[in-house]
């Protein structure tokens, strides 16, 4: 089972690509709730050299409210991050698979509600 649904767009930049992303999500319902420029990160810290990437969490509220009622410690996994970094292919798009990342916790109703939000990623991820 692969852990995130990704799409990669070639001869992209990644500031349009991050653009349409949040554009995308926010059109779901998702907020951003951090961001976090990846490759700056790296320079400043260690001051080594990585392409573009971002790391982007973004949140549904309504879908965060459910999962939070059904499994308080499930903010532990929250938000579902969603990647825009360069590739040699292009710009990739990668948001995590929450139904991967539930598979720890043995609640089937909140697979339920996992399985809600990895459509509504994967619908996002075609739109961009």
């Amino acid at each position: 089972m692969s852990y995130t649904i990704d799409r990669i767009f070639s001869g992209a930049d990644i500031d349009d690509i991050d653009a349409r992303t949040r554009a995308a999500l926010a059109a779901a319902g998702f907020g951003i709730l951090t961001e976090i420029d990846v490759k700056a990160t790296m320079k400043k810290k260690i001051d080594k050299d990585l392409p573009g990437y971002r790391i982007l969490g973004a949140c549904n509220p309504n879908m965060a409210w459910q999962a939070i009622g059904m499994e308080p410690k499930v903010g532990a996994m929250l938000p579902c991050n969603v990647i825009v970094r360069e590739t040699d292919e292009g710009v990739e798009v990668s948001a995590v698979d929450p139904v991967a990342s539930m598979t720890g916790i043995n609640n089937q109703e909140l697979g339920a509600v996992a399985d809600q939000v990895r459509q509504m990623l994967a619908e996002v991820v075609s739109t961009i």
